[in-house]
């Protein structure tokens, strides 16, 4: 019995795996595709390591995957005993995967063809940001300077996405004393679309709501949400500022999807009760699953 269950763990954790380093290798293809196909034919540049790699072929016609593979290397030498060891194994994977596909997807540019450079911008940015999310999601990245927004990320609780643009705000000063104010100006609106994409995907579709609900029937709307929707309920203890009357306030996690429904649950229990929706940026615990790193 105890050799099956060590099976189907170790079957469970290969899969696992796999699906994990495919997706890495997807994200990282489309990232490659945002470089090659977009970025480098119009003189833009991507963030970190690989915008440092770029300016670099720029300068010397040098393989971007092959600096983007030497510059790698001595952050995570630094990175691999700060950071958690499995996302650095998956990180390193998935810089192996970017150094191979950015010299296998050399050249894509003569069949997309797209001469606006806004347009490649735009698109760049939306491949770029969907792939890092990608990778995000699975614990990995490209490693450079997405390694330190992760220690960020896990020290001071800052958005990746928000991290990455801080931390290539010189990247980008440097780019333009090189090639130009205005490739530059379009490599900022590529990498805002990319970490407002990422931020997203690595959030997920289906947004968590933080719900606070002032009613008299709280333990009525209590019990139906939580058999409704399946969702914990916590009541603070409140007090009126006009009344001077003390109430219980219900408090409240539910997903996007869930708003609509419990909006009709509220409205047939207690039209008039008082009820704030606030988006959440992240959650962990019982019933939620947290992403990303």
């Amino acid at each position: 019995m105890q050799i099956v269950k060590k099976l189907n763990t170790s079957s469970s954790s290969f899969g696992e795996y796999s699906s994990k380093i495919a997706l890495i290798f997807l994200g990282n293809l489309l990232c490659s595709v945002a470089f090659n196909g977009f970025f480098i034919p119009n003189h833009m540049i991507s963030g970190g390591v690989s915008g440092i790699a770029m300016m670099i072929h720029y300068l010397t016609q040098l393989p971007i995957g092959l600096v983007v593979f030497v510059i790698n290397l001595p952050i995570f030498i630094v990175g691999a005993k700060t950071i958690d060891k499995k996302f650095a194994t998956f990180s390193f994977i998935s810089m192996l995967a970017l150094s191979f596909l950015l010299e296998i997807t050399r050249g894509i540019d003569q069949y997309i063809q797209l001469n606006d450079i806004l347009l490649a911008a735009i698109f760049g940015g939306i491949l770029n940001g969907l792939g890092l999310g990608l990778m995000f999601r699975n614990r990995a990245s490209q490693g450079g300077l997405d390694i330190i927004a992760a220690i960020f990320k896990k020290k001071y609780n800052v958005n990746v996405g928000t991290g990455l643009l801080g931390f290539n705000t010189l990247v980008i000063g440097v780019s333009s004393t090189l090639f130009g104010l205005v490739p530059a100006m379009y490599t900022l609106i590529a990498l805002y679309m990319a970490y407002k994409i990422l931020d997203r995907v690595q959030a997920g579709l289906d947004t968590k709501k933080n719900v606070i609900i002032v009613s008299d029937k709280y333990d009525e709307l209590g019990e139906v949400i939580l058999k409704k929707l399946k969702r914990g309920v916590t009541f603070l203890q409140g007090e009126g500022g006009y009344s001077k009357n003390n109430k219980k306030v219900i408090y409240c996690i539910v997903t996007s999807s869930q708003v609509s429904k419990l909006k009709e649950i509220v409205d047939e229990i207690d039209p008039s009760a008082f009820m704030t929706i606030n988006d959440i940026e992240e959650v962990k615990g019982r019933g939620f699953k947290s992403v990303g790193i």
